[in-house]
């Protein structure tokens, strides 16, 4: 079922009696990033997904982005839906968002779900690649930005063997306003790093790595891992930054065994 709350397009699967599970997709994705996931999960559990601001269904508005302004869609999402302690799970930007929510909000969270993500800030150098981002879709249009950016989100070898899929993901980027995907670069470079509240998070969290990560590649995340007391790192097999969509079996067996570990 879709919805919109505040402006955000949100769509939902399953008995909302059920524990909520909230999905926060990487960038410059939409929603559709999770189907497997909720076609895994939405019989027992209450799939709640939505396009980020400025991508996917949900409208650009001004542009003008934040991770502050992030974090509050999601808390106003959650608040707006009466959701009760609904576990996170935030891929790459996401997962941005998600650490960001579970610093400021975490007493309203009762689980958390990293993703191919990171919790420090951005270097000067990488920066300066979201400028350089910035300035490519201004110059020659969002597409081609998309065309530049997105390859480097798989593992090659997923890219040879399932071009259909690849395709459809690459088609659905394309979509994005530039004026959307543009915010999203000024609010990731402009995010504050995460990592000093790594250890005091507490509510139980699973990190996920694909193996071919380029962007957040698995020392990376396993640092930060152990850096969350009691969080479980599983490396993914041949995946690389979008190991939900690249290996969605061994994604969803690590979700469920989480969840269930936990009694969510």
């Amino acid at each position: 079922m879709k919805t919109t709350i505040n402006n955000i397009a949100v769509f939902t699967e399953g008995n909302e009696e059920n524990k909520p599970i909230v999905f926060v997709h990487g960038f410059p994705f939409d929603h559709t990033m999770w189907k497997a996931q909720v076609e895994a999960l939405s019989k027992n559990y209450y799939c709640v997904l939505y396009d980020i601001r400025g991508l996917g269904e949900s409208p650009a508005s001004d542009g003008q982005y934040t991770m502050e302004s992030f974090v509050d869609d999601l808390e106003s999402l959650i608040d707006h839906m009466g959701l009760s302690k609904p576990v996170l799970c935030g891929l790459s930007m996401g997962g941005y968002i998600s650490l960001r929510a579970v610093e400021r909000m975490e007493e309203k969270l009762g689980g958390l779900i990293l993703c191919d993500t990171k919790s420090d800030a951005d270097t000067d150098e990488v920066k300066l690649k979201r400028a350089a981002g910035i300035k490519q879709i201004n110059t020659t249009g969002v597409e081609s930005f998309v065309e530049g950016f997105v390859p480097n989100c798989f593992s090659e070898i997923f890219i040879r063997r399932h071009q259909n899929d690849y395709a459809a993901v690459l088609s659905r980027s394309k979509q994005n306003s530039a004026l959307g995907v543009k915010g999203c670069l000024l609010a990731m470079a402009g995010r504050t790093s995460t990592t000093g509240y790594l250890s005091k998070i507490s509510v139980p969290t699973l990190v996920i790595c694909g193996e071919e990560d380029k962007l957040t590649p698995p020392d990376v995340m396993m640092s930060m891992a152990d850096k969350i007391h009691g969080s479980e790192f599983v490396v993914i097999e041949g995946a690389g930054h979008m190991a939900p969509v690249e290996s969605p079996k061994e994604v969803n067996k690590h979700i469920l065994k989480f969840l269930s570990k936990n009694n969510f």
